[in-house]
């Protein structure tokens, strides 16, 4: 009697040890990604992302832009809860320019970068300002957005390109992948800034998302 009650405990102890390392598991999606971590930079710098953030030098530079959206489940049609975004861009001189102190990856990605987390409604609003193109290549002005949900690791999707940007060209378009949905928007003046709405869809043309 005593042998079988040793194999049942062992036996839920195996189990019960299996559970709780599966639930820390990530999924592995997106393909590979060299600086996706640099999206959990917001836990080493105590930040507490909201559903609305701000920008450095939003209020120093020009032309001033408010880009809206909504993430969705894979239906397209679920408010996706609790999904981290991080954004970052170059400076009005196409330079990732990074602050006198800069912090893990702000050495690469520079000080204009932020983080949001979207509530029940899966609604998010950044502020900023227009980035400018690279120096001396031909590279339209865009905005890199990376996506952290619950349980899976970080990954990109489609920059913000800007439809009026005159170096956006055929080409470029066409070589879009829209992960989580087509990055480039339309910029409409609206109470005195730039407004642009883009709607996110997890998991749409991402690698190995189930």
């Amino acid at each position: 009697m005593k042998k079988y009650l040793g194999i049942i405990l062992l036996t839920f102890i195996t189990i019960s040890c299996k559970g709780q390392s599966n639930s820390n598991v990530e999924r592995n999606v997106g393909g590979p990604c060299q600086d996706c971590e640099a999206v959990l930079d917001f836990k080493m710098l105590n930040i507490t992302p909201k559903a609305t953030d701000t920008l450095p030098g939003f209020e120093k530079n020009e032309p001033k832009v408010k880009i809206t959206g909504t993430v969705f489940q894979k239906d397209g049609k679920t408010p996706a809860e609790n999904i981290v975004l991080y954004i970052y861009h170059t400076d009005r001189n196409g330079i990732y320019q990074p602050s006198e102190k800069p912090i893990s990856w702000e050495k690469t990605h520079g000080q204009y970068r932020g983080w949001l987390n979207t509530g029940k409604d899966g609604k998010f609003t950044f502020y900023t300002f227009r980035p400018a193109p690279y120096p001396k290549v031909q590279e339209a002005e865009h905005i890199h957005i990376y996506v952290k949900e619950p349980n899976t690791i970080p990954y990109y999707i489609d920059s913000y390109f800007f439809e009026s940007d005159s170096k956006l060209t055929t080409e470029k378009r066409k070589s879009q992948k829209n992960r989580g949905g087509s990055g480039i928007v339309k910029l409409k003046k609206e109470n005195g800034i730039w407004t642009a709405n883009r709607n996110l869809i997890l998991g749409m043309n991402i690698p190995d998302y189930e």
